[in-house]
């Protein structure tokens, strides 16, 4: 987890660099799974960098975008509330405090190892998301 002051392409940009270049400096491809929002794309890291670092970068990304209402999303979405109302329902006046905060709580949240109990199934998506599945 990354805590920026901002929420801009750039930051997104230096976040895949980092990734990329510091987290899986061996991997030949990175599967990122991510929302629809807008700085998260590969236009993303063109306005930042120059075109062949930016195309260098890209070229180590799967980019895979969720569905808007994908269950899986939900329990992120999930995880983010419980984020917010059990660690940033309080004033933290420095940046570095907020990623202490946050770390420990993540740590704690982790150890925790709580499993999600998964109810959507291939089937329901099926019906539900029809349009999205080729007809066979």
């Amino acid at each position: 987890m990354e805590i920026t002051e901002r929420r801009t392409r750039k930051d997104w940009a230096h976040f895949i660099k980092a990734m990329v270049d510091e987290r899986y400096p061996q991997a030949e491809k990175i599967r990122l799974v991510m929302d629809n929002l807008n700085t998260h794309s590969v236009a993303s890291l063109y306005e930042t960098f120059e075109p062949e670092e930016a195309r260098r970068l890209a070229r180590r990304l799967e980019i895979h975008y969720t569905p808007k209402h994908g269950s899986w999303l939900n329990i992120a979405e999930i995880e983010l509330s419980a984020l917010s109302s059990q660690c940033l329902n309080q004033r933290i006046p420095e940046i570095e405090l907020m990623r202490k905060e946050v770390s420990a709580w993540q740590l704690h949240r982790n150890n925790r190892s709580v499993p999600i109990d998964w109810r959507f199934t291939t089937e329901d998506a099926r019906i539900k998301l029809k349009r999205l599945y080729p007809n066979l």
